[in-house]
C-alpha cells in the first residue's frame, strides 16, 4: 500500500475528487494549508496599501491505495497540471486498521 500526499491549488480540488472517483478511489482526506514553492507570493494592495502575501492558500489531500493504483492516482491528480499546483509525495505504508471492524491490510482501504 502507498500513502499519497498532494499539496495542490484550491480551485483543483473538485476536479482532482472527480478523476480520483472515476478510477474508483473513494476515501480521500482533505485539508486546508498554507505555503508557497518557487513563485514566493504575491503582493496585494489592499486600500492603498501593499501587502505581501507570502503563504499561499493550498488543499493537502491524503489518500492511501493499493500499490496497483498508485500510479493512476498520480496520474488523476497530475492531470490538470500547471506552474505552481504543487507536489505530490509518495510513501509506502506498512499497516492500515479500520477502527470500527479491525479490519486490516488492504480490506481497511
Amino acid at each position: 500500500m502507498k500513502k499519497i500526499e498532494a499539496i495542490i491549488k484550491p480551485f483543483k480540488l473538485d476536479e482532482v475528487k472527480d478523476a480520483l472517483h472515476e478510477i474508483g478511489l473513494m476515501g480521500i482526506t482533505v485539508t486546508e494549508a498554507k505555503g508557497f514553492g518557487r513563485q514566493k507570493g504575491h503582493t496585494e494592495l489592499y486600500r492603498g496599501a501593499e501587502y505581501i502575501i507570502d503563504f499561499l492558500p493550498k488543499v493537502k489531500l491524503e489518500i492511501v491505495c493499493p500499490d496497483d493504483m498508485t500510479e493512476r492516482a498520480v496520474e488523476a491528480i497530475m492531470a490538470a497540471g500547471r506552474i505552481g499546483d504543487g507536489k505530490i509525495f509518495i510513501t509506502p505504508v506498512s499497516e492500515v486498521i479500520r477502527i470500527r471492524t479491525g479490519e486490516r491490510g488492504p480490506d481497511a482501504i
